[in-house]
């Protein structure tokens, strides 16, 4: 029995990484309320390898022509539509067992809040007098469409470590909410009361997150913890597409090196840790803070240094030698670097600066000393050219770099997200707000969508036989069946052949049959030419 549950809900879709969803922000949360004398207990429903296929939703049904389809070749996208973490029925039972007055339920991305909302209903269903409140980006976005699910009693916009231990405090003495920063209630009269998103004062000052609650055994890898940390909060850049800009209300906070050193030594006490990713948005943009970072990492680890990942990527104008050589010996492998796009009239709809003369240089230094690198575009963004966005794979094809390519999805709270509303380009419903449901259908269509991601696919393929030392096959034709014993590199050689010949892309069933995928001929026509001169 204790006081206060906080749940990571279940999630649907195509795939998902589970060392991104170590639930960081609620063991944060749990040490805040913990400090104030609740216990408190965290329902991890991802912490399980359980997933089953269901049915897509109705709103994805479109996406049929692109991932219908089984593919065991190396240019595959996604196939089946899964639900991944516990059941409903399971987490109803840990919500009863728990007891709590209070439940806390996370909904960090829109495209998943019907999970959320559901597991809303079940702690109501499960445990009637509890009060279920719901935080995370996605109600701080949109507070009026999660109240309106009646399970719902209460919304706290902003960071929860600023506003559960209140509300716990309030709820606990039978106090008015209404002081309770970020909190949104229902009026008498049937309206809401909205607060601004709370803010912590002085992230500095908080407590070490209670990693002890995490089931940390489920996200090892090789027998190792990985950790998940956030030494800021927030974003000095103002990229349009990004929810969490210096515009937001989130600002962009540093916290100081001993409070990040701090959370690291208190996780990594008598735990092995193998990896460490940094999820900020710009890591190394203060180069003497990240420097004093890597040196007390180093410190604590000595010889046994973790990997180290910045997987929200790397501004590449904040990376210098002294930077890249330091992130080299404190256990960095690969960087991944945020391109935005290479095309100035993208850029300048992007509100971001022109990053390819710094990008180039990045390149040089993480050659120099042994690190590989991931170079991350953004397609199907309002208003983008498709073909322009095959430039950019280019631009990524002549470098010695893979192809990290990132389907645009409108993320409420950005500059882009109020754009789509304006141009009627919002999906119909929350579900279509991700990048597997190629949201935007615009100047880049759907088509165009999929097609530039499986031209990444062929460009990565192409870039590892070429680091492995194989030849590119030369251009051939292909028949209606392949051998279906042939490993998948085999297969990738084939097919790679037949688009080389023809620029049609395809796929490969279990049983060896070939089939087409639905792709632009006129991106592909342009990829293909673009190849040329590159190699």
């Amino acid at each position: 029995m204790v006081d206060i549950l906080l749940i990571q809900p279940p999630i649907t879709d195509f795939y998902h990484t589970a060392k991104r969803t170590i639930p960081y922000g609620l063991a944060s949360i749990a040490a805040a309320v913990a400090e104030k004398g609740f216990s408190v207990a965290i329902l991890d429903a991802m912490a399980t390898g359980k997933s089953r296929v269901v049915a897509t939703p109705p709103e994805l049904d479109g996406l049929d022509p692109y991932y219908g389809r089984a593919d065991h070749s190396p240019f595959s996208l996604f196939h089946q539509f899964r639900r991944y973490g516990y059941s409903l029925e399971h987490i109803g039972r840990e919500i009863k067992r728990s007891g709590a007055f209070l439940v806390g339920i996370a909904s960090l991305f829109t495209a998943y809040s019907d999970m959320a909302l559901a597991v809303a209903r079940t702690a109501k269903a499960s445990l009637p007098d509890c009060t279920v409140v719901l935080g995370g980006h996605h109600p701080t976005a949109l507070p009026e469409a999660v109240m309106a699910e009646s399970a719902v009693d209460l919304v706290l916009r902003g960071e929860g470590e600023a506003s559960l231990p209140a509300l716990a405090a309030a709820l606990q003495a039978g106090d008015e909410l209404d002081d309770v920063p970020g909190i949104v209630l229902r009026r008498p009269d049937g309206g809401l009361r909205i607060s601004e998103p709370a803010l912590c004062s002085d992230p500095n000052r908080l407590p070490v997150p209670a990693f002890g609650l995490i089931r940390r055994k489920f996200y090892q890898r090789w027998g190792r913890d990985c950790l998940a940390i956030a030494a800021t909060r927030g974003c000095p850049l103002a990229c349009s597409y990004c929810a969490t800009s210096r515009h937001s209300w989130m600002g962009f906070r540093k916290r100081s090196v001993a409070a990040v050193l701090r959370e690291i030594r208190a996780a990594a006490q008598g735990r092995r840790v193998g990896f460490i990713d940094f999820e900020d948005e710009n890591l190394t943009m203060d180069r003497r803070w990240f420097l004093e970072l890597m040196g007390g990492i180093r410190e604590i680890f000595g010889e046994d240094l973790p990997e180290l990942r910045a997987m929200n990527g790397l501004f590449p104008p904040s990376l210098n030698a002294e930077v890249v050589g330091t992130m080299a010996k404190s256990g960095f492998k690969t960087l991944n670097l945020s391109l935005g796009s290479s095309i100035p009239e993208q850029l300048k709809r992007f509100n971001r600066p022109d990053v390819c003369k710094a990008f180039d240089r990045a390149l040089a230094l993480s050659s120099e000393e042994g690190l590989s690198a991931v170079g991350y575009i953004i397609v199907g963004a309002p208003d983008q050219v498709p073909l322009q966005s095959v430039d950019d794979l280019l631009f990524l094809a002549r470098r010695p770099v893979l192809a990290g390519v990132s389907v645009f999805y409108p993320a409420p709270g950005s500059v882009d997200y109020l754009r789509c509303r304006e141009l009627g380009l919002l999906p119909k419903s929350f579900a279509g707000m991700r990048s597997t449901a190629l949201p935007i259908h615009q100047r880049t269509s759907r088509t165009d969508a999929a097609t530039l991601l499986r031209l990444g696919r062929i460009l990565n393929f192409i870039k590892r036989l070429r680091e492995e030392g194989l030849p590119i096959p030369r251009p051939a034709a292909l028949g209606e069946r392949l051998d279906p014993d042939r490993d998948r590199q085999d297969v990738g050689m084939q097919l790679l052949a037949a688009f080389l010949y023809d620029g049609g892309i395809r796929g490969v069933e279990a049983d060896g049959r070939v089939y087409d995928h639905l792709v632009s001929a006129r991106l592909c026509r342009r990829f293909l030419d673009g190849l040329t001169s590159v190699q």
